[in-house]
């Protein structure tokens, strides 16, 4: 199989190999792709050495899959490039998550909706993956009524230059700034862009992407999201309103048996996720599930994963990994 990694030098693009070797997945060819100032640059692949390409001699080589982790204005323009010549897109930026014409998935909840004629398929944000990967199950049983987030996310959220940012502040170095303010010591309750109702597109993005897909709009979400000085990892908090009554045993019973999901929950040893634990790997840590006490059928849960990983990489990985195993490239 012919794959193509465009963006391949940020944060994402590095992760998308690093779990493509991991995970075996079959290629005989790799086109590694970024943007013109790093064409020619070499990179390691499974011990093998490839030069960096530019997009359009990457589409001329019509490769079978491509996966895009270069922002939403390169994948506008090229994602429809790629599929005009029989490639599969999977796309990492928002460009195409909330298109009524493109899948938006999550394949533990919603692969089998894919066919091969979905050319174009969309990774959901990093912060909204690891979150259904936890309500979808409890959807399921009870039926969610409302959903309020608030979410903690690393500076890896942002890229390079603010993790950088974070480093020279902890060290004392002055340097470029990636955000308005100083992200060391501080949170910053200010992720992606401002929107005309006064919410970022990160929490517009939080609010809209599990309806579709669920593909299921009877329940509201509404989202905070914060900024704050870890290096990787995202952690939310998450309260959940159902239509019917839960018991936090099942719930705990129920998230232990779903794939992709990890339960740590126990107060009494300190046991509850935290981002340096989620560090480096593919599953959804959940934790602190408790009864919220002040209205009926409701839960309060804190969630983490590491963002570049399952957030990102590793669930656009497993994307390609079902088309493939279902003969759909």
């Amino acid at each position: 199989m012919k794959v193509a990694i465009v963006g391949v030098t940020g944060m994402v693009g590095e992760v998308m190999l690093n779990v493509l070797q991991e995970r075996n997945f079959p290629i005989s060819e790799l086109l590694l792709v970024a943007s013109e100032r790093s064409v020619g640059k070499k990179m390691m692949y499974n011990g093998e050495e490839h030069t960096i390409i530019g997009l359009s001699t990457a589409v001329a080589t019509k490769p079978d899959l491509a996966i895009f982790s270069a922002g939403g204005d390169i994948s506008l323009e090229w994602a429809p490039k790629f599929a005009e010549v029989g490639t599969t897109v999977i796309d990492n930026s928002s460009a195409w998550r909330m298109d009524p014409t493109k899948k938006l998935v999550v394949p533990e909840i919603n692969a089998n909706e894919l066919t091969n004629e979905d050319k174009i398929i969309a990774n959901p944000n990093c912060s909204t993956i690891q979150l259904v990967m936890v309500l979808a199950p409890l959807h399921k049983k009870y039926k969610m009524k409302r959903v309020v987030v608030s979410t903690y996310q690393s500076v890896s959220g942002t890229g390079v230059k603010a993790v950088k940012q974070l480093e020279n502040e902890i060290a004392g170095i002055k340097g470029e700034m990636a955000y308005p303010y100083p992200i060391s010591r501080n949170a910053l309750p200010h992720c992606d862009v401002f929107m005309d109702n006064g919410y970022t597109k990160e929490e517009m993005k939080l609010s809209r992407e599990p309806q579709k897909i669920f593909n299921d709009s009877t329940f509201s979400l509404t989202a905070t999201a914060v900024r704050i000085p870890t290096s990787g990892g995202h952690s939310e908090s998450v309260n959940v309103e159902f239509y019917s009554d839960v018991d936090v045993s099942e719930v705990r019973q129920i998230l232990s048996k779903t794939p992709g999901v990890v339960v740590q929950d126990n107060p009494d040893t300190n046991t509850y996720p935290m981002p340096i634990y989620a560090h480096n790997k593919d599953d959804v840590f959940v934790g602190r599930i408790r009864r919220d006490e002040t209205q009926p059928n409701t839960l309060n849960m804190w969630i983490v994963a590491d963002n570049l990983r399952k957030g990102a990489a590793t669930n656009a990985v497993q994307i390609a990994e079902y088309l493939n195993n279902n003969n759909l490239l």
